[in-house]
């Protein structure tokens, strides 16, 4: 199979959350400790970071990469979802995976994946692994795919494990409320390993001290602790809580013995962008008009960036918007601006919700606009109506910032 063929294969033939939502969802770790063997425990070669959390953790795993790249470590990063091309699921230093090693891995090991029936996101991580094992990396940040305790990733032991903030997201697989939610989120923490806690949460912050306390771990917390907060290039103001985050974490790592100083610190926050091609938060992606795309799709992550979008000055808001379909908009639609003009679009995936449905969703909060048959589609129109001091922002799912990016 060439690349493209092997790339169908994955998405189509395997369940992949990506796309299907719930039904592509396993609430067990069997597959992931079977394809751990069978490739012969790649993920014990190579020294790891584990970050968890229902915000940031996407721009927390490329911030920590950025940092130890500066401090010239060699350095995996492993991601979901992509945006615009699966390999950016799998870096190192930046460098996306080659298109031949995904096409090996999946040739290799295919009669394994259809006798044991693994999932895509099973096999992306056993490939990751195994990547990361045989370019010999220092150190791989491995960013949660969803939950935690049960996720695939979780059958390494990593240095520190992280755990930026909790909310309510993906509650069909990972609880109804917050604090059921932390326990899953806290399943990565591990035997005698330091936890970073990013966020104080009143409601939930027990669960974490007491399942620190149960692995005998030392646990640190971001907000509380670290005073200073240095810039970055992600813009966002909600990258501040990221920020204090990694700063915290950088402590922990030089308490083990990495050696990154304080302008390793500060130049991998502020090159983030160039040193791993992060896309998509907080984002302009044109001059004129202004437009600007953030992936923040849940009610805590969209409720950031609308306070942003409110700092922004600009006479017209366009919001070119559209979901996932088991998206529970009852939370997030009252946080929308009711003066924008909507440009209503479906992802170009299977868990796409419907524009016109969409609309009508989004007529009963009085949000009004237009269905529109493609992402682009809404874009190109909602560009066309703008005028010189108008605003564009795309937005609502990860999926729809991936076609305009």
């Amino acid at each position: 199979m060439d690349y493209n063929s092997t790339l169908s294969w994955m998405f189509s033939q395997l369940p992949m959350f990506q796309r299907q939502g719930k039904t592509a969802f396993k609430k067990d770790l069997t597959n992931s400790i079977a394809l751990s063997k069978h490739l012969n425990f790649p993920e014990t070669r190579f020294k790891t970071i584990h970050v968890a959390g229902t915000n940031g953790k996407g721009s927390t795993s490329h911030m920590l990469a950025s940092v130890l790249q500066e401090a010239g470590y060699k350095v995996g990063l492993y991601t979901s979802p992509h945006l615009k091309d699966f390999r950016e699921r799998i870096k190192i230093n930046g460098e996306v995976i080659r298109k031949i090693d995904v096409i090996n891995f999946i040739k290799k090991n295919r009669l394994f994946f259809e006798m044991n029936s693994l999932s895509f996101f099973e096999m992306t991580v056993g490939l990751s692994f195994e990547y990361f094992a045989k370019q010999k990396v220092d150190v791989a940040i491995i960013e949660v795919g969803l939950g935690g305790r049960l996720d695939s990733t979780n059958i390494i032991t990593p240095e520190v494990s992280v755990i930026t903030n909790i909310g309510l997201d993906h509650t069909q697989f990972l609880g109804e409320t917050l604090p059921e939610i932390a326990f899953e989120k806290a399943g990565i923490i591990k035997n005698e390993v330091p936890v970073v806690i990013g966020e104080y949460q009143d409601e939930i912050f027990h669960v974490f001290e007491e399942k620190a306390k149960q692995c005998k771990s030392t646990l640190f917390l971001a907000s509380k602790n670290i005073k200073e907060i240095y810039q970055s290039d992600l813009k966002g103001i909600y990258q501040q809580h990221n920020i204090k985050t990694v700063i915290q974490t950088i402590e922990v790592l030089n308490s083990k013995g990495y050696i990154i100083s304080n302008d390793n610190l500060k130049n991998g926050l502020n090159n983030v962008v160039k040193n791993t091609g992060l896309l998509g938060r907080w984002q302009q992606i044109s001059e004129n008009p202004k437009a600007i795309c953030d992936t923040g799709h849940n009610k805590e992550g969209l409720l950031y960036v609308l306070n942003q979008l409110k700092g922004e000055k600009y006479d017209k808001l366009h919001f070119v918007f559209g979901v996932v379909n088991d998206k529970e908009l009852s939370t997030i639609l009252p946080l929308f601006p009711k003066e924008a003009v909507y440009y209503f679009c479906k992802p170009e995936i299977p868990r796409g919700l419907d524009a016109k449905e969409l609309q009508q969703k989004c007529a009963a909060f009085n949000l009004v606009g237009n269905a529109y048959s493609s992402v682009s589609e809404a874009y190109k129109n909602a560009k066309l109506a703008t005028n010189k001091n108008d605003l564009v922002f795309i937005g609502g799912s990860t999926f729809v910032v991936a076609e305009v990016v």
